[in-house]
């Protein structure tokens, strides 16, 4: 009987699914946060764009004048 206890409680065979259990639900924790209204990521990502599109847009305007 003790041996059954010992090897129920060193079985490792489901081990690896536990692990990727938990990395998974720690990326969908960290995504879910990342995309929440209280870091305004969408907010952030269309100020960085509008900001290159308006580099480029004064870049090409300043390339055609010379």
């Amino acid at each position: 009987m003790l041996q059954r206890i010992n090897k129920f409680f060193h079985n490792e065979k489901g081990q690896g699914v536990v692990e990727y259990a938990l990395i998974l639900a720690f990326v969908a924790a960290v995504a879910a946060f990342a995309f929440s209204d209280s870091l305004d990521l969408k907010g952030t990502i269309q100020n960085l764009f509008s900001g290159a599109k308006s580099n480029i847009t004064s870049a090409a305007g300043d390339a055609q004048q010379n």
